[in-house]
């Protein structure tokens, strides 16, 4: 019997891969956009990536999916590039609005309920400035509150007022759950289930952003290969009713 081989001739593009290896194929990006740490020739400054985009989007050193295929790695170097109104990196996602093209904005106040869940872990931060923010609630101007490690203490910033504490012995790698929610005036999280901070508060043009925004650079000292890393395993965005 004669037999005919063939040759199947794969390319591989740049930051491209099957979809088997693809953040997508982890987390729900529909309604998110990415911001990453560097620019290129692509729309942003740094380089930004829009929900369509993001189905077959990956990066080998800053947002690509973990070892273990359960989680989406988001990491943000210290000579990273910032964006406009920031000194420091980040790989993070910022919510948008059902389809992916237009930004979220909605308001504290409102009465229907806005929520993110998100099981994470901060598995890396800078050796010299050990600062990583994983979540936020970001208003229209500045951030409205941060989940933040600094060293080994886990808390909630916000801006002026005391800080709220999650965990003052975090080790890193220590996977934890999170539920972010803001309605009728207030901002509540949860940290493992269980209520840390009920914050009456109104603010507006707000949306939720998760990955990593590393808080340090190469003037606080740190190497230009010092990062901050996380690993997000699962990460949902509702509003509606309670």
């Amino acid at each position: 019997m004669k037999r005919t081989w063939f040759i199947v001739l794969i390319t591989v593009f740049p930051h491209f891969v099957t979809a088997a290896d693809l953040p997508s194929q982890v987390l729900d990006l529909t309604g998110w956009k990415l911001t990453l740490p560097y620019n290129t020739d692509h729309p942003g400054n740094p380089d930004e990536r829009v929900a369509a985009d993001l189905l077959q989007f990956q990066h080998p050193r800053s947002f690509h999916v973990s070892q273990s295929g359960r989680g989406v790695i988001f990491r943000a170097s210290c000579d990273g590039v910032t964006t406009r109104n920031s000194n420091y990196p980040r790989c993070e996602l910022r919510e948008m609005k059902p389809g992916g093209k237009a930004n979220a904005s909605w308001s504290t106040a409102d009465k229907y309920r806005h929520a993110m869940i998100v099981s994470l872990a901060i598995t890396q931060a800078p050796a010299v400035k050990r600062h990583v923010v994983c979540a936020q609630i970001h208003e229209a101007e500045d951030d409205l509150m941060m989940i933040r490690l600094e060293g080994k203490k886990l808390f909630v910033e916000r801006n002026d007022l005391a800080d709220v504490p999650l965990d003052s012995n975090y080790k890193l790698g220590t996977r934890f759950s999170l539920k972010i929610e803001a309605t009728d005036g207030h901002a509540r999280v949860w940290y493992n289930d269980q209520l840390k901070m009920d914050w009456a508060v109104s603010s507006e043009g707000c949306y939720f952003k998760a990955g990593c925004y590393t808080q340090s650079n190469t003037k606080k000292g740190d190497l230009p290969t010092a990062a901050g890393e996380v690993v997000i395993y699962q990460l949902q965005v509702t509003h509606g009713d309670r």
